[in-house]
């Protein structure tokens, strides 16, 4: 599992030393993708194969479906950690997460997410300012 808030910083060629406790966890490979919000999503290829079956069991008879699968797979890097414990970030997805030196990764249970440092402070912020009004509404759903 993946927990924690971590500050780094990205080299010139676009690479990023993961924390220590999360490259164990990565078995030494990984799976680095589009997520929501203007973040990366990095999975372990274990956890990528079952975020990917959860969207290939809707089939491709639903266009959402298909625009949800496509969004995650088009851009999507498999990869194995350097000798140094980083991970290569290509240039499409730096350039979609507007990565440019100053990230936070961040631990959210089955994945690890990567954000540029001011985009994370700015929604971290909103965040924690409405999470007492989102636990209520999750609550009155009956999912918390």
């Amino acid at each position: 599992m993946f927990l924690g808030e971590h500050q780094h910083t990205l080299d010139a060629k676009g690479r990023l030393s993961l924390p220590a406790k999360f490259r164990s966890q990565m078995a030494g490979s990984y799976v680095v993708v589009k997520g929501i919000e203007k973040c990366l999503y990095v999975f372990s290829p274990a956890e990528f194969e079952a975020f990917l079956a959860q969207l290939m069991e809707r089939g491709d008879f639903g266009k959402d479906f298909r625009q949800v699968r496509r969004f995650f797979t088009a851009g999507a890097k498999e990869d194995d950690l350097d000798s140094a414990g980083r991970i290569s970030i290509p240039a499409n997805l730096r350039e979609y997460a507007k990565l440019e030196r100053d990230v936070t990764v961040i631990g959210n249970g089955d994945r690890i997410e990567i954000w540029d440092s001011s985009a994370w402070a700015d929604y971290n912020g909103e965040a924690e300012g409405r999470i007492e009004e989102v636990t209520s509404s999750l609550a009155e759903l009956g999912i918390l």
